[in-house]
């Protein structure tokens, strides 16, 4: 089995086309939203043109308003949050022979982006039994992921800029298995989590509930929290979800809410279930919230 270079990428971020060998694939990597200073025409745009016909297929499930540019394109198969709730269940025997032999993978770096990879190596095919599950389950916060999907994800939020522990995890999924250093490093930071968790979770009980949403100040964290979770626990309060801390404002709602944050916000594209914006934006944040959220109370 030939193994393709492995590079890792956000929607705010991505490499330089130039860095990536040969034919690329992107998988799970959404377009960037025009919410801020990394807008669609300054990030994605550039990699799509700086890639050209490089570029093999682009395959991805958030929401965003320019996907419509692509619908002619069959290099690009981007669909919605609502209607895949993860990556790697669209990646299929077929899309991967329909872009034939490709020299990279660039992906997101999270459980989603990684198992997506390890799916398109194994041509299409999950790269263990119930992947596909896992990933939705982790992606969308829904349902129950398995034992070892969990384990890794944990480690993977714990050690989200550690790109080399990524790269592990893409060939144990491919290849099933791995050595005993590896499995400890996948427990020791599944560990480290646990101290993030538990900080999401301090922090998140200073929520302040307002008219459909709750809010909550995190420049007052004692160390580093996962923002993911501690947006879910103010799902738990209310309809749509704030959270601040010294530079960003980052406003949620569930995936399957029906939320429109983008609309609701005035905002030029994006996921319509979660955005972020500068500090500065949170006294619009908040005056618009009051006025458009009193609807979604329960």
């Amino acid at each position: 089995m030939n193994f393709p270079h492995l590079a890792y990428g956000t929607p705010r971020k991505l490499p330089r086309p130039h860095q990536l060998p040969g034919r690329v694939v992107v998988l799970d990597i959404a377009f960037a939203a025009n919410a801020g200073g990394a807008t669609f025409d300054k990030v994605t745009l550039p990699f799509i043109t700086g890639l050209g016909d490089r570029l093999a297929m682009w395959i991805d499930h958030h929401d965003h308003d320019r996907q419509a540019d692509y619908a002619n394109d069959p290099r690009f198969v981007l669909r919605t949050k609502a209607q895949h709730g993860a990556c790697p269940e669209m990646v299929t025997p077929e899309r991967v022979a329909l872009a034939g032999d490709i020299d990279t993978i660039c992906c997101h770096g999270d459980f989603d982006g990684l198992c997506s990879a390890a799916k398109w190596i194994t041509g299409g095919k999950e790269p263990y039994p119930g992947a596909d599950d896992d990933a939705r389950a982790i992606d969308t916060r829904l349902g129950r992921p398995s034992e070892r999907a969990t384990r890794v994800d944990r480690a993977l939020r714990a050690r989200f800029r550690d790109d080399a522990l990524k790269t592990e995890v893409v060939h144990y999924f491919v290849s099933g298995v791995p050595d005993f250093e590896f499995f400890t490093r996948i427990r020791s930071a599944a560990e480290e989590y646990d101290a993030i968790e538990a900080e999401a979770e301090r922090l998140s009980l200073d929520y302040r509930v307002d008219d459909g949403y709750a809010i909550c100040d995190a420049s007052r964290r004692r160390g580093p929290y996962d923002r993911t979770t501690l947006l879910m626990l103010g799902q738990e309060r209310a309809p749509i979800s704030v959270v601040y801390d010294e530079s960003t404002v980052t406003i949620a709602a569930r995936f399957d809410s029906g939320i429109d944050l983008v609309s609701m916000l005035g905002l030029d594209g994006g996921m319509p279930t979660r955005v972020s914006l500068d500090k500065k934006r949170l006294p619009d944040v908040i005056a618009r919230l009051r006025k458009d959220a009193q609807r979604l109370s329960p």
